[in-house]
Order: structure tokens, then sequence, then C-alpha cells
């Protein structure tokens, strides 16, 4: 080969070789912009993560917190109501598997007997009976017992 022909073949390579330097520096800022910013978007999908099982977790007390109280004041249809929401909330974090369950093993197993009352308290609400106050605030103390449990 001529040097004229290697010099035709070098000019015909240049422009494809400079576009390919320029393709490689393009996707070497376009990732350095990328990492950082994923990393910052998994930390705050983490963050909106907790913030919801917190929320959940409220909720559920929230409900035994409404239930106890409308319970005290003679309101037992909607303690009723309360009491059922609840301890199908529990039921449900308790049923799934511990990955994705709110509550850790232990913390199901505190409050495995406040799930095994729910028929009679359920009952006894729906009679209006005085008595299911009482079997709600031991509910709610062992509720607050399982959440102090230490996570395992």
């Amino acid at each position: 080969m001529s040097s004229d022909e290697r010099e035709t073949i070098s000019r015909r390579d240049s422009p494809w070789r400079r576009f390919g330097i320029y393709a490689v520096i393009l996707l070497a800022v376009f990732l350095l912009g990328l990492v950082p910013m994923w990393l910052t978007a998994r930390s705050r999908a983490k963050e909106r993560d907790d913030a919801m099982r917190e929320l959940r977790m409220s909720k559920i007390e929230n409900n035994l917190s409404s239930a106890v109280i409308n319970a005290r004041r003679g309101e037992y249809e909607a303690a009723r109501q309360a009491t059922s929401s609840f301890l199908t909330s529990i039921g449900a974090q308790c049923d799934v598997s511990t990955e994705s369950s709110d509550l850790t093993r232990a913390q199901c197993d505190t409050l495995k007997p406040a799930l095994d009352q729910r028929d009679e308290v359920i009952t006894l609400l729906a009679r209006s009976d005085p008595a299911s106050a009482d079997r709600l605030t031991d509910i709610y103390v062992l509720h607050q017992k399982a959440m102090t449990t230490p996570s395992q």
C-alpha cells in the first residue's frame, strides 16, 4: 500500500475515531451524573418505605385506640368496627412472610393471644357488653408490649 492510500484511509477513519472518542466521553459524563442520582434515589426510596411502614403501624394502633375509647364511651358498634379492622390488619401482617411483614415474628407471637380472642371480643361488642372495654384494654396493653419487644 502506498502512502497516499494509507493517508486516504486514515482520513476516512479519523472522523469515526473522533466520533467514538466523543461517544465514550459522553457516556462517561452521563454515568458520572447518573450514579449519584441513582444512589440518592435509592436512599430516598428506603426512607419512603420506612415512613410507609411507620404509617401502616400507626394506623393499626389508631384502630385499636379508637376501639378502646369507643367501647369505654358505650359506642359499641364503632368499637366493633375498629376492633375488627385492627385484628384483621394484625392477622394479615402475621400471615405474610417475615420479609414483607411490618411485624417481627416475636411481635406476632406476642399478639397471638389477641388474635385468638377475636371472635369473643367481637361478640361482646356486638352484644354491647361493658366487659368488652376491659378486654380491649387488655389487648391494647398486649399490643404495647409487642411493639416494645426488641426486633429479632
